[in-house]
């Protein structure tokens, strides 16, 4: 069952279970995905939307929940954080675990030694690589930062 499908049953579930939350936020996720399929094949590349479309498609929304998160945080908004952070706990359950700072160092460290890089001019090869071997598991919003720090010691 490819992704857009597991969305499409889970929509199916909390449409029955008529819970509001789920409810709006799978037709938020679906909703994305259709404007996706409309791009795809209306594109000089015409294509199918597969999973790493979704999948990228996925971490592009959770991206904007952390920032809205964020701010509402900050301005101490309960009522508007509650939503956004269930939106988050949804969207982040199609996507593979995150690695934590601890792992992400220990793997950029690995990386590094890995390919003999010796200075921040090697940021591109180790990143590169980095995106080959954890492209799903790995924040490369934390790592780039990682990086640099490691690579200018």
């Amino acid at each position: 069952m490819t992704l857009k499908e597991t969305i499409e049953t889970n929509y199916k579930t909390s449409l029955k279970s008529k819970n509001k939350i789920e409810i709006s936020t799978y037709r938020l996720i679906l909703s994305s995905i259709k404007d996706l399929d409309i791009l795809n094949r209306s594109g000089a590349d015409k294509k199918e939307t597969d999973d790493e479309d979704v999948k990228k498609l996925l971490k592009k929304m959770i991206k904007q929940r952390i920032e809205s998160i964020e701010i509402y945080t900050k301005n101490d908004r309960k009522d508007l954080l509650e939503v956004e952070q269930n939106e988050f706990d949804l969207l982040s359950s199609f996507l593979p675990k995150q690695l934590n700072e601890e792992d992400t160092k220990k793997i950029c460290i690995d990386t590094i030694n890995k390919l003999g890089a010796e200075s921040i001019k090697d940021m591109g090869k180790v990143m590169g690589e980095l995106k080959k071997s954890y492209p799903d598991n790995l924040d490369f919003a934390k790592a780039g930062p990682l990086l640099k720090e490691l690579l200018n010691k």
